[in-house]
């Protein structure tokens, strides 16, 4: 592939087609102040907005570097191969038709492929695609209205929607964006290689990435590598859900990993931050263009109202955020400001009666931008214009200003509401270093979200193609992950249920399960707790139909936990560890990781589950042993890495987990033969 710094940046521009929206790229260049050559390409029309045109692509005096084709499905597809042969440095394919409508074309597929094979080597956007606008260099190769401004540095956005590209062009909360691009249905150029071409832009100070799916994870996994070593962070606004193959279809697993939690779990191990709404991803780019990734949670908040300061608090908490008691250095400091009739805390309310003397204030504010925190926020609410005088808030914005210029730290003035943030007063914060935040509970989610996060430097384990599975029986299950170093219970296996001469070897209490069963207690595949031969030989008369495993029971369990995987099409193996036992998809308790997952990763997992608790010894009862817990997960993980080729899902419901082991009581196994 070409380097696409030639189509992002061109020093020419043509159009191809006459109607109204490739007049309206022409206008919108124009109108931007693009200061390269214009060139209009139309077989009959002699000129478009204003710019001469040429009867094709291959008469104009050079090669574009990028080119707005706005013509039909099949037309696109010559156009995008003369403009190859030619030498061109990309284009935006506007039409739509493709793959993307494949549903309602059958022909869209091959339409697609045609083009891919029209196209080379050079680079191009969509198809079914807006453009992309170049605040930087005043660049706009966009058929619509859009509100982007000129910018030396700013973020770059890459949308799976130009509607919404458009709208956050529209943004006012002082956000400047240098790159908004949107991508179209992916044909050639992905999100993540886009991205990836725009790390090689130094004014570009974080990515931001609305996404609908996820493609080559390779490609999202060198782009991860590369904006972490050029200290770039990225952000996501992740919709939608992979469909999982057969999703749900056996195992516990299946249904409490849900259709997103690969898509949680990619990310996690990318190190990219998520957002699940447009306010906070414009808040959090905007935090990460002003200050970079903060280096930690502890956050203080300046107020004078106690009712704010609560809000404050309680939103922190709520989104992970935590406030750092007050050091002897802050004490004296606030007391020296305040006097003795202010309580002094983190959230500080300082009271209103430094009101309009900006020295005071920032002589009472400043101590709380210490350095054992990531980010000191002002809460400051500016009045309505037209019925308020907002130039008695200057005092605010003063202080404000005097505390960044008198300290390293990072300072934000955050409103309660968004449109308490006046476009005017968040202009004056910025170019002075103070960072605008518009809404408490938008700009404290940014605040967690823009924590530093760091991509796992081992690749994922690639999902592979869909196969046709098989679910192998519990002992054979078992016998598969033994051979991996997985604990299982010492058992036998009864072909014929009068041959109870077998269970001489045992030690009592047993259980007695019917082998290929995925849910064996609502299938009345189970009898647990049988104290000798004859309660064995009772429960054998009732139990369904089938082989039986007899297997000793564990006593000393401190807590049952789910192991499962499952093969996510879209994102690798999503292992899931969380609460197990017949009451695993009432306790919701989970977290997922990819595999392979370290010892680390899963450690801190179990940390933060509900039950980690009684892992590690509640009200003085004994703890389990982690060791054995994380050596029987690794099991796992081994056994899938070794068969990528076949596992479609793997559980273990439940891991008995006792202070000296880890044993896998029931284990299934769904995969190819």
């Amino acid at each position: 592939m070409q380097p696409l710094s030639r189509l992002f940046r061109p020093k020419s521009l043509a159009v191809i087609g006459g109607g109204a929206w490739g007049e309206a790229v022409l206008l919108q260049a124009q109108k931007f102040g693009y200061q390269g050559t214009l060139y209009a390409v139309h077989p009959s029309k002699k000129e478009i907005a204003g710019v001469e045109t040429f009867t094709g692509a291959h008469v104009l005096p050079e090669p574009p570097d990028a080119t707005f084709i706005g013509i039909n499905r099949e037309a696109t597809v010559g156009a995008v191969e003369r403009l190859r042969k030619r030498g061109s440095g990309g284009a935006i394919c506007f039409a739509s038709g493709f793959a993307e409508a494949t549903a309602e074309d059958a022909t869209g597929a091959d339409a697609q492929e045609r083009l891919l094979r029209a196209a080379g080597d050079m680079p191009i956007l969509g198809p079914n695609c807006y453009g992309f606008i170049n605040a930087f260099d005043r660049v706009a190769v966009w058929p619509d209205q859009h509100g982007m401004q000129p910018v030396e540095s700013g973020v770059a956005i890459l949308t799976q929607s130009s509607n919404i590209s458009i709208n956050l062009t529209m943004q006012t909360r002082s956000l400047p964006i240098g790159y908004m691009i949107a991508c179209g249905n992916q044909a050639q150029l992905s999100q993540a290689e886009i991205a990836e071409g725009l790390l090689d832009d130094p004014r570009v100070t974080a990515i931001g990435m609305h996404i609908e799916g996820f493609t080559d994870l390779r490609a999202w996994e060198k782009l991860a590598a590369k904006a972490h070593a050029r200290s770039v962070p990225i952000v996501a606004l992740k919709v939608g859900a992979s469909e999982q193959a057969r999703q749900a279809t056996v195992s516990h697993t299946a249904s409490l990993a849900g259709q997103d939690s690969g898509a949680q779990a990619l990310l996690d191990r990318l190190g990219i931050a998520r957002c699940n709404d447009l306010a906070v991803f414009i808040e959090t780019l905007k935090l990460l263009h002003f200050a970079g990734p903060l280096p930690t949670n502890q956050i203080s908040s300046v107020s004078c109202s106690g009712g704010e300061a609560s809000l404050c608090a309680d939103l922190a908490q709520e989104f992970g955020l935590e406030f750092p008691p007050l050091d002897t250095a802050q004490t004296t400091s606030l007391r020296k400001a305040l006097g003795d009739k202010v309580a002094l805390a983190n959230p500080l309310d300082y009271h209103t009666y430094i009101w309009r003397d900006s020295d005071q204030m920032a002589a009472a504010w400043q101590p709380m931008v210490s350095p054992s925190i990531a980010i000191c926020l002002l809460i400051v609410d500016v009045p309505r214009a037209d019925r308020c005088d907002p130039g008695d808030w200057d005092c605010a914005v003063q202080a404000a200003l005097k505390i960044k210029a008198n300290t390293s730290g990072q300072v934000a003035m955050i409103a309660t509401l968004p449109e308490l943030m006046p476009e005017d007063i968040a202009a004056q914060l910025t170019a002075d270093g103070v960072i605008p935040l518009n809404g408490l509970a938008d700009g404290l989610r940014a605040v967690a979200t823009a924590v530093a996060r760091h991509p796992q430097e081992d690749p994922l384990l690639l999902p592979g193609g869909d196969r046709d599975a098989s679910l192998l029986t519990e002992a054979e299950g078992k016998r598969a992950l033994w051979a991996y170093g997985l604990a299982v219970p010492k058992a036998v296996i009864l072909e014929d249920r009068q041959d109870m001469d077998q269970l001489f070897d045992l030690a009592y209490p047993v259980v007695a399960k019917v082998q290929g069963l995925a849910h064996k207690t609502d299938a009345n595949g189970i009898a647990l707790r049988l104290t000798n031969a004859e309660e064995v030989a009772e429960a054998l008369k009732t139990l369904a139909e089938g082989t039986v495993l007899i297997e000793e029971m564990v006593a000393d369990a401190v807590a049952e936990l789910l192991v499962g995987v499952i093969r996510d099409p879209a994102h690798g193996f999503v292992l899931t560890i969380g609460a197990g036992g017949t009451l695993a998809e009432l306790w919701q308790d989970t977290a997922c990781l990819l595999v392979p997952a370290s010892d680390a990763q899963i450690s801190a997992a179990l940390d933060s589950l509900r039950i980690a608790p009684l892992l590690a010894g509640y009200r003085g009862k004994p703890s389990a042993d982690r060791a054995a817990i994380l050596d029987a997960i690794q099991a796992v993980q081994s056994y899938v890495t070794d068969h990528a080729d076949s596992v479609e899902e793997l559980e273990i419901n439940p891991l008995l987990c006792t202070p000296s082991e880890a044993l896998a009581v029931d284990a299934l196994i769904r995969k190819s033969q």
